[in-house]
């Protein structure tokens, strides 16, 4: 049985990401932890909680945060119901990066699934600084759904490399389990400047190889300055419904992200967006 988790602030961006992941697993196990923090503004302020109207506060705070987890859970048996399906809900009193951690390794998490807002303008994607924050310090795969965006069977999954990654079953497996789900296939895109492969990329790309010869799969290469203009291309060439990256340190991936502005993503991003850390906290 798959575990996933479901973090919500009860916006309607967050309630598109939970719709999109209970129809992304649809025909699979799963038990799926919506999540919801919070903190209340008394907490901010560093006032110690010693009296008992700051009590009262924290209490109702936390009866909204459970009422409206309830809610959600409602809506879900009525829009989504699933006998495979098994709803939990979470309300915690704390920060959401730590508590996504927590509860990460104390359920044997296997995706994490949230929203994130896009920029308006039409040559890059403004994430929300919360998600930055979980891409780069959750060891979990990372599924973020665009603002607005409206499920569709992942068919066609985009993995970008550079081949510099010694590949492990662990992080080859969570894109293995989505392309399962729909029979998808995957476009495995190297963007070249020009250099031929050197030896430890021709091992990794063979190594790549191996993991998806089951599977519907397609290798290709092409020339291009920027990385991000190079996705952007293919991803609007070729109909894809998934984008999937490996966060390896020092690979290009750290580059497309954590080397500039925190939460900027220099590219046209519409799709689902999935980050399998290099590190999985449950492997």
């Amino acid at each position: 049985m798959k575990k996933i988790l479901l973090p919500t602030d009860f916006s309607n961006n967050s309630w598109n990401a939970i719709a999109y992941a209970l129809q992304l697993f649809k025909n699979e196990s799963c038990t799926f932890y919506v999540l919801n923090t919070y903190t209340p503004m008394i907490y901010h302020a560093e006032h110690v909680l010693v009296n008992s109207a700051q009590f009262e506060m924290v209490d109702a705070v936390r009866e909204m945060s459970l009422t409206q987890l309830n809610d959600i859970k409602n809506r879900i048996e009525r829009d989504y119901p699933n006998p495979n399906h098994i709803i939990e809900t979470l309300s915690t009193f704390n920060t959401l990066i730590p508590e996504i951690r927590d509860v990460v390794e104390s359920k044997s998490i296997d995706y994490v699934v949230m929203g994130t807002k896009g920029a308006t303008g039409a040559q890059e994607i403004l994430f929300g600084s919360n998600t930055v924050h979980v891409f780069k310090n959750i060891k979990c795969p990372v599924l973020a759904i665009p603002e607005g965006y409206t499920f569709k069977d992942p068919k066609a999954i985009l993995f970008p490399t550079d081949y510099e990654i010694d590949y492990k079953n662990k992080q080859i497996k969570p894109i293995l389990n989505m392309v399962s789900l729909f029979d998808s296939t995957t476009h495995i895109l190297n963007v070249s400047y020009g250099y031929d492969l050197s030896e430890d990329q021709k091992t990794n790309k063979h190594n790549l190889e191996t993991y998806f010869k089951q599977t519907q799969h397609t290798f290709h290469s092409v020339s291009n300055n920027s990385v991000q203009e190079a996705i952007t291309n293919f991803q609007l060439e070729n109909n894809i419904q998934l984008l999937v990256m490996i966060n390896n340190k020092h690979s290009f991936f750290e580059n497309l992200f954590f080397k500039s502005t925190i939460n900027q993503i220099g590219f046209n991003l519409k799709i689902p967006f999935l980050v399998i850390p290099s590190k999985l906290e449950n492997s």
